[in-house]
């Protein structure tokens, strides 16, 4: 049963990603916001921003690759959305395939766009002035977060790619997620924000990632902010995995 799943997964994993190879658009057009908002925060309001003695490039990166990802997973949904009024669900069901394997393939299409993606923004990031001291184990580290982070956002994309009636409907969830990390530590200190603003932003999810990934970056102590971004990416993929393959079983039952 295994080895029937992880065949059939390979094989619709090899037809998504020739789809990504054909209209490589897609992974620049991903790339694209991320890194103008780079350039306009960076080289206009960079500049008053207090950072303390860390460039404030060194500051931002982290939340812009949140971004990114975030902004990724919106052609997730628009992929499944796609698949699912042109029938080719229902075809894979007539076949003998895993049928959880049609999922899988989209999620893991979206992991590798991503990583692409995610990596021509830290390209233009070295290229703005962007250094870290962090050794390997920390790039590992940062690494094994913005993958959990990406499984994440992408299980709760697959819920509206699923369950839109438009194209419009099924990407217009991801702004909520790409406005978030404006709530949190990416873009300034929380001390700097108003009472109620500064409790929100430091008791969600991006600020601890976030925290995490820059202390990674600068070889600083992570503390407890890891642990947290862990937990809070961990439990996101629990939820969203629990509802998606309930909102699939639903729909090809």
């Amino acid at each position: 049963m295994n080895r029937h799943f992880f065949g059939d997964t390979a094989v619709l994993l090899g037809r998504s990603l020739r789809h990504i190879t054909r209209s490589a658009d897609t992974i620049i057009t991903t790339a694209v916001m991320p890194i103008a908002m780079l350039l306009l925060f960076v080289y206009v309001f960079g500049g008053a921003i207090d950072t303390g003695s860390v460039p404030y490039v060194n500051y931002l990166l982290p939340g812009i690759l949140l971004i990114t990802v975030a902004s990724g997973i919106a052609y997730t949904a628009f992929r499944l959305f796609t698949d699912m009024q042109s029938g080719i669900f229902e075809r894979f069901q007539s076949m003998p395939t895993a049928r959880s394997s049609v999922l899988w393939a989209h999620v893991l299409t979206s992991l590798v766009a991503n990583v692409i993606s995610l990596v021509v923004v830290v390209l233009v990031a070295l290229l703005m002035g962007f250094r870290s001291s962090a050794g390997v184990p920390a790039w590992l580290a940062v690494a094994g977060i913005l993958i959990l982070f990406t499984l994440a956002l992408t299980w709760i994309a697959v819920i509206p790619g699923l369950t839109a009636k438009s194209v419009d409907g099924a990407s217009a969830f991801s702004y909520p997620l790409i406005f978030l990390p404006f709530l949190s530590s990416a873009f300034v200190p929380t001390d700097t924000m108003p009472g109620p603003l500064r409790l929100f932003a430091e008791h969600q999810p991006v600020t601890s990632i976030v925290n995490a990934i820059r202390a990674l970056f600068t070889g600083q102590p992570v503390g407890a902010d890891i642990w947290a971004a862990l937990a809070w990416c961990a439990g996101i993929l629990v939820v969203a995995y629990f509802f998606a393959m309930n909102t699939y079983r639903r729909k090809i039952s």
